[in-house]
């Protein structure tokens, strides 16, 4: 056997494998959710195109939109099939693209960074889960196009000097293992240095915060409904609170930490995108950090750590409600697939 190719094949196709079997919940939810983000994307990325120069970053984002043209592309093809309606998602008048530049360019390269990272997380919960052959296949595909564009972001960072390179700690002399409960604390007594796991998601959060605060922030300076502004104010003062608490816990260890990209936003009031789209993006957006504090906790040892998401867990999840309770009102909220009401067929 080849050493690229430990595994041995299996050749068995089962019968729910088959493309000409139903679809399943994990399979419609999904496509649904894949197909709606990335009509989202799709619009925030064609406003990008007006406004950029650098060839580099020029392409990048012109990789990101055609990702998104293909995939939905592709989705429509599944659904079709399957005599699923489309989602509406977003649409051409969810973009105004003869707005103002809203951003400075080079936060084009950190938002697509942002974006890719909330779009593996849901390729990934994906495929264990979906089993029809063509839609597995087409998790996979999204996978490994978004780790080449993953891989062609973190380039451009490097090359244009636009990342501080996450923190390097020194290589351990031997294997050690943890001989008492002072592992734990965090408040009293002697208290241990972060170990690797906790500096890559404190790490991680504030890379993903400091480009959502931006964004947010440019969200509430053009957003027309006074609803829809007010929450995002609210939005940015949650995720200013949130980098500045996980900041200091590197800090304080005398480690780096990303810094902030507030400075890229423009004085544009004009909106670029609707008041939908741009409500629609935070929740959304909102809801992945709760996935992200997920994966945080469960590698954490440290208890002032784990209070510490907690506290931005509870303000994440209120914002969220009210963010959907807006959607809702303004019957901006396309509803995903659901399962039959029995009580309502009697």
């Amino acid at each position: 056997m080849e050493l690229n190719q430990p595994i041995k094949p299996i050749n068995l196709r089962p019968i729910q494998t088959q493309t000409s079997a139903k679809l399943t919940a994990p399979e419609m939810a999904k496509l649904w959710a894949t197909y709606v983000g990335n009509s989202m994307s799709n619009k925030i990325l064609q406003y990008f195109l007006q406004h950029v120069e650098d060839d580099l970053i020029k392409t990048l984002v012109e990789n990101a939109f055609y990702l998104t043209e293909d995939f939905m592309r592709r989705i429509e093809q599944i659904l079709n099939k399957d005599n699923f309606p489309i989602p509406k998602g977003f649409t051409k008048d969810d973009v105004n693209l003869k707005a103002p530049r809203l951003f400075e360019e080079e936060f084009y390269v950190h938002y697509i960074k942002y974006a890719a990272k909330a779009g593996m997380s849901i390729y990934g919960v994906a495929l264990p889960i979906v089993l029809r052959e063509d839609i597995r296949d087409f998790v996979i595909y999204c996978n490994s196009c978004t780790i080449a564009l993953l891989t062609q972001i973190n380039d451009i960072l490097m090359t244009k000097g636009l990342i501080i390179k996450p923190p390097i700690l020194p290589i351990p002399d031997k294997v050690d293992f943890v001989k008492d409960q002072s592992f734990l604390h965090g408040f009293m007594g002697k208290v241990r240095p972060l170990h690797a796991l906790e500096v890559t998601h404190l790490y991680d959060n504030i890379e993903n915060n400091v480009t959502s605060k931006a964004l947010i922030l440019a969200f509430s300076q053009v957003a027309r409904n006074e609803k829809v502004k007010q929450l995002f104010i609210r939005g940015t003062e949650i995720t200013d609170r949130a980098v500045s608490s996980y900041k200091e816990k590197l800090h304080k260890d005398n480690l780096p930490s990303p810094s902030l990209l507030d400075h890229l936003v423009t004085e544009s009031k004009i909106a670029p995108f609707s008041d939908k789209l741009m409500l629609f993006h935070k929740v959304d957006m909102f809801s992945m950090k709760i996935r992200a504090f997920g994966n945080s906790v469960a590698v954490n040892g440290r208890r002032d750590i784990s209070l510490l998401y907690a506290r931005s867990l509870k303000s994440i999840a209120l914002f969220v409600d009210d963010g959907a309770n807006i959607l809702i009102e303004n019957g901006w909220m396309e509803q995903p697939p659901q399962a039959a009401d029995r009580e309502d067929l009697l």
